[in-house]
């Protein structure tokens, strides 16, 4: 199908705690690449199949954490229609100038019902992903650590999902692809979302505080690099809260893991394609376990209770 509008997650800043740690991580056991550093001290990555100039970036403070999630639309004419629609909607808008953020263009800020900074823009410099545009081979040879595709998706935790959902889906027409029933049967739990035809571009869970993440998520290209990606996890010590294992939601392979400043991060893979004549698959409180892990057909409590 088409994909206008909203097109993509663009990039997600993360807070982290000792910045050369951190960009040793991402760079060598992520295996993502730097792409450049600005003079407010955030240091820029992109995904090697990626074509923008960033989807990940990362500044150094006191605690750990996401700035923002950002999402890319179609052009400037979307983004400027956009703008008016949160305005007429009742929300607050921020206009950032384009050459703020390192190679791109004007972006749109504002806050969701679970006080989650959200941006939107329409313009990053592509700098291609080390493939020729005429007779490509299928990979670039100089990869490093997991190597990811891309920078996928987020989990996000705050107290008004449902408002934050009614927001996607009247203002930028985002769907409800899956849902997690609470005891009462009525109330979300959890809502996972897709602008486009993936299983999900933003997921969010029902939590007693605002503006906290559960993890940003990288998508591998199949099940063997998901265990591949837990060889060099274990190969570097790196923290790993579950897996490698499948969600009954989405049907996605993965594995949750911690980078030096806690803070979670997913590699993905797999999950079905989403249509327009689908319908939302919703999970009872009592298979609650087998949704999330499905081997596991439970939740452990750190994946319940560590968030940043």
């Amino acid at each position: 199908m088409a994909i206008t509008g909203v097109l993509r997650p663009g990039h997600a800043q993360l807070r982290v705690l000792d910045l050369d740690e951190s960009v040793h991580f991402y760079t060598n056991v992520l295996g993502l690449k730097e792409t450049g550093r600005d003079k407010a001290g955030r240091v820029y990555f992109k995904c090697w199949d990626e074509r923008d100039h960033n989807s990940f970036i990362i500044r150094k403070s006191d605690k750990a954490g996401l700035d923002c999630f950002s999402f890319k639309v179609q052009n400037k004419k979307v983004l400027d229609q956009y703008e008016s629609d949160l305005k007429n909607y009742g929300v607050v808008t921020e206009k950032i100038p384009a050459g703020e953020m390192l190679e791109t263009g004007e972006r749109i800020r504002f806050k969701i019902p679970t006080g989650h900074t959200i941006e939107i823009y329409s313009e990053k410099t592509s700098v291609g992903n080390g493939l020729s545009d005429f007779n490509p081979e299928a990979w670039v040879p100089d990869l490093k650590g997991i190597a990811p595709l891309r920078m996928d998706h987020a989990l996000i935790y705050g107290g008004d999902i449902d408002g934050a959902r009614k927001l996607f889906e009247e203002v930028f027409g985002f769907v409800l692809v899956e849902r997690v029933k609470m005891e009462d049967g009525k109330t979300d739990l959890a809502t996972w979302l897709t602008c486009s035809n993936k299983a999900h571009d933003i997921a969010m869970v029902r939590h007693s505080e605002d503006d906290k993440l559960h993890h940003v998520s990288f998508l591998l290209e199949s099940w063997e690099q998901v265990l591949r990606a837990a060889d060099i996890m274990t190969m570097n010590r790196v923290p790993i809260d579950i897996g490698p294992t499948r969600h009954g939601v989405t049907r996605g392979t993965t594995i949750y893991f911690f980078d030096p400043s806690g803070n979670r991060l997913e590699t993905f893979c797999g999950g079905y394609q989403w249509y327009p004549d689908m319908n939302p698959i919703t999970w009872t409180w009592d298979e609650v376990g087998r949704g999330i892990f499905y081997h596991d057909r439970k939740l452990n409590e750190a994946f319940l209770s560590v968030i940043t």
